[in-house]
């Protein structure tokens, strides 16, 4: 048995991009020879993957799974729209989906140790054969699972996947006029973008820096403090109606507010029924972009 050596992971490391703990294994299984030692690892699926990591994934793709009582979205990213199209790419984020809606991983490092879908490998290893298989970098970026014991949870996919939403409506009854008005709502948060569920979940800090907003401006056009402070009730209250869920007026019929469909809807139904909570996923938000394009980086390499 070779004897491995620092300069000989370190030559396997820079040919393949591979961790060195790969790296090591992979000079041990073949007795130190680095020709046989990439093979081992394209063969693995980790040659070149750990090179691919460090480069910017802002496009992609949120999916969705689950139904009933359970839903899921999901954001996985790859570095081009063009990948984000591809089977293999798609089929990886649904089996993604498909995994947390099975096994409710508490976080990311919990998905990466579960089996992905009839492959014999775990989440982590699908996603490195992925990378080594496309040839792009790929992120599972984040997850959101709902579930409730007694109601309907809506997961709803816009744009080709550029935006994902959950609802979740609690309530005892199994009417199908439930299952109707959560996917319409979950088509309104696609399209309003709510920022809260509610007024109480808005911070005092957000609220007063607002009303702040709005008394120098209406200082400003020489308005006394006391019509000043009404002035400030009635657009705090129009506020609210923009960035809070229960407070929006429907995009479907924009003469009611939700709070007022959802109370409608339990009438109708003969049950309460609660928004519980939403999830609003837009593709890539918070990701800082590279400046450049794929076309100008593909030019660039041709000449």
């Amino acid at each position: 048995m070779a004897k491995i050596s620092a300069s000989m992971v370190a030559e396997l490391r820079g040919k393949t991009g591979a961790g060195m703990m790969d790296c090591k294994k992979a000079l041990t299984e073949t007795d130190g020879n680095i020709d046989d030692a990439v093979d081992f690892l394209r063969k693995k699926g980790l040659s070149a993957a750990a090179k691919k990591s460090g480069r910017i994934a802002a496009e992609g793709i949120i999916v969705s799974a689950g139904s009933g009582n359970v839903g899921v979205v999901a954001e996985i990213n790859a570095e081009t729209d063009f990948v984000a199209k591809n089977d293999a790419f798609c089929g990886f984020a649904a089996g993604v989906a498909q995994v947390v809606a099975e096994n409710a991983p508490a976080d990311i490092d919990a998905l990466n140790g579960l089996a992905f879908p009839e492959t014999g490998r775990t989440v982590a290893e699908e996603l490195t054969y992925q990378i080594s298989t496309i040839g792009e970098n790929i992120n599972i970026r984040r997850f959101a699972r709902c579930q409730v014991e007694s109601g309907v949870v809506e997961a709803y996919i816009h744009a080709g996947g550029k935006i994902g939403v959950l609802v979740e409506l609690k309530t005892d009854s199994d009417n199908a006029a439930v299952a109707a008005t959560a996917r319409q709502l979950a088509m309104h948060v696609a399209a309003a973008s709510p920022q809260y569920l509610c007024r109480e979940e808005v911070p005092v800090a957000v609220v007063e820096k607002e009303k702040e907003i709005m008394r120098v401006k209406a200082q400003e056009s020489g308005k006394p403090d006391n019509i000043i402070e009404k002035i400030i009730g009635g657009q705090i209250n129009k506020f609210f109606g923009e960035i809070c869920l229960l407070e929006q007026a429907f995009v479907i019929d924009p003469d009611q507010k939700i709070n007022k469909v959802l109370a409608a809807l339990g009438k109708e139904i003969g049950a309460e029924v609660t928004l519980a909570g939403y999830e609003r996923y837009q593709l890539g938000e918070g990701i800082e972009k590279r400046a450049d394009d794929f076309a100008a980086e593909v030019a660039a390499l041709t000449k």
